[in-house]
């Protein structure tokens, strides 16, 4: 009995696979479309302002350099601590300690001393007292300012605008390209999205004391750009 149905079996199955065998062909061929790419921004005044604080020190001795530095750059943060910045917007970037060298003709290098650096990331959420907090910081022993940097404490809405304008970018050049070559648009059959923030940033430079009083802070515009790209299926 067994022998019997074997055939069958087999029979069967090749029926089966040959019925299935047209859904599984892609005879029809890919729709044809327009690739459009846009882009938009959205504009404010910022709320935040990022910068790097420093110290730098020098001694005849790298413990010297050290607690010279540590001196200043804790006077620095209880500063900033005075003037309400938190401690989750206050980071250490970038520390060393590094000899000094004397470079002469002939002569082996030698040590003449020690520098010692400390880098502090700071966030500022009050933008209007930035340039006093600064001013207030050099005074008390920073002596190192990296860059500056504007940007938003929360950019959902203004990123929701730059889409928006991204996606009418996008739209209307599709509809130029689409009547240019005589043919219309059917739907949007695929959607990405790019971005790219804008902040406005300052150029770092060292400091010195005497330079620090009455910096002007001008807050300007930051702008947040987005690109989006949308595919069409034409006809």
């Amino acid at each position: 009995m067994r022998k019997s149905l074997l055939p069958a079996a087999a029979a069967a199955a090749t029926l089966a696979a040959c019925s299935a065998a047209p859904e599984a062909r892609a005879d029809d061929p890919a729709p044809r479309t327009l690739v459009a790419t846009g882009t938009g921004e959205a504009a404010a005044a910022p709320d935040l302002l990022t910068l790097s604080i420093g110290v730098e020190t020098e001694a005849e001795t790298a413990a010297e350099a050290l607690r010279r530095n540590n001196v200043q750059m804790q006077a620095a943060i209880d500063r900033l601590k005075q003037r309400g910045v938190a401690e989750k917007d206050m980071q250490t970037s970038n520390f060393s300690v590094n000899p000094r060298y004397d470079y002469q003709e002939r002569r082996a290098p030698r040590i003449v001393g020690y520098t010692a650096s400390n880098m502090l990331s700071v966030r500022l959420r009050d933008l209007d007292k930035a340039g006093v907090v600064i001013d207030e910081v050099v005074a008390d022993g920073a002596n190192r300012l990296n860059g500056l940097s504007f940007g938003f404490s929360n950019d959902a809405a203004l990123l929701a605008k730059a889409r928006e304008a991204a996606v009418a970018d996008a739209k209307a050049k599709a509809e130029t390209l689409a009547r240019a070559a005589g043919v219309s648009l059917g739907p949007v059959i695929q959607i990405q999205e790019g971005r790219a923030e804008s902040p406005i940033v300052v150029a770092g430079a060292r400091m010195a004391m005497a330079e620090a009083k009455d910096v002007p802070i001008q807050t300007g515009e930051s702008t947040i750009a987005a690109t989006v790209t949308l595919v069409y299926e034409i006809r």
